[in-house]
């Protein structure tokens, strides 16, 4: 069982373009869903599945994630002053739940170059890469399921979701056959097809388990669209000499890089919480009106 040794990069370099102005100060990852940063519920779901050793692939502008997860003496001090006991733990809880490494991507190169600079800090030792805009809510931790696979194949596992085929064309898309339960061999992946041209309506979404053959993959590969470093170009190459899978996950994703995906998740979140869910539905603004 690797779980509990496994390390796991969460790739949080980006600019988050898509949430201007709200990122023109802060990163993307530290976007709130209802009082947590949506990074946090990636860290949560790590260590939730026993993963607490943590490499965060940061960039310019990214601080705010680094003071996030430290701990902070002056606000503790203020919190037992005041006897904020419940709000103290939680931000002890925040500081002292994993260890976690940053690494700075000195260039925008994509995806896969995030990755590949976590290269050293691996070794030759199966790793897991969790994308810091994806909050995945589920009863067994979402990338938990993917190494449960990984233990029983012995080969890089990705997770996927079946999508609309309207909406297809935003992800990469494996290619394979279902051999069990909902465990798939992928045979090869496509990166952002036409709803036409796709080959099956299963998406990648931002959970994956890989041998450490993908970082050589990497190193072959040349720069694609935009002059980026695409992890799916790497994958292909790991798909066709070593083999892969891909596993339909038990659970609910949301894109937090989609700003519709963002409110739904705020939304849902909050209607699962005890404190906040009776005041939202007797709310106004929460009943549904007709034109």
């Amino acid at each position: 069982m690797f779980i509990q040794t496994m390390k796991v990069v969460i790739p949080a370099a980006g600019m988050g373009i898509r949430f201007l102005p709200a990122t023109k100060a802060q990163p993307k990852e530290m976007l709130p869903v209802v009082d947590k940063p949506a990074i946090q519920y990636v860290v949560e779901e790590a260590v939730a599945s026993g993963m607490t050793d943590i490499i965060i692939i940061t960039g310019r502008g990214k601080r705010a994630i680094e003071d996030h997860f430290d701990k902070s003496y002056e606000l503790e001090h203020k919190l037992r002053e005041s006897g904020n006991s419940e709000a103290l733990a939680e931000v002890q809880r925040i500081a002292s739940m994993a260890d976690i490494f940053y690494i700075r991507q000195k260039e925008q190169l994509g995806l896969g170059h995030a990755i590949l600079c976590a290269k050293k800090h691996i070794g030759n030792e199966p790793f897991a890469v969790m994308l810091g805009d994806d909050i995945v809510v589920s009863d067994r931790p979402c990338i938990g399921q993917l190494v449960d696979v990984f233990d029983d194949v012995k080969a890089s596992v990705v997770g996927v979701e079946q999508v609309p085929k309207s909406k297809i064309q935003r992800y990469g898309v494996i290619k394979g056959r279902r051999v069990k339960d909902d465990i798939y061999k992928v045979d090869d992946l496509v990166e952002k097809p036409s709803p036409e041209e796709a080959p099956s309506d299963l998406a990648i979404i931002g959970r994956y388990v890989f041998q450490p053959d993908i970082f050589s993959s990497l190193e072959k590969i040349g720069p694609g669209k935009g002059g980026e470093y695409q992890l799916t170009d790497a994958m292909r190459l790991v798909c066709r000499k070593y083999g892969m899978y891909g596993l339909k996950f038990k659970g609910r994703r949301f894109d937090i890089g989609s700003k519709v995906d963002w409110i739904r998740a705020t939304v849902a979140l909050s209607m699962e919480r005890k404190d906040l869910a009776d005041e939202l539905k007797s709310a106004p603004e929460f009943a549904i009106r007709k034109h």
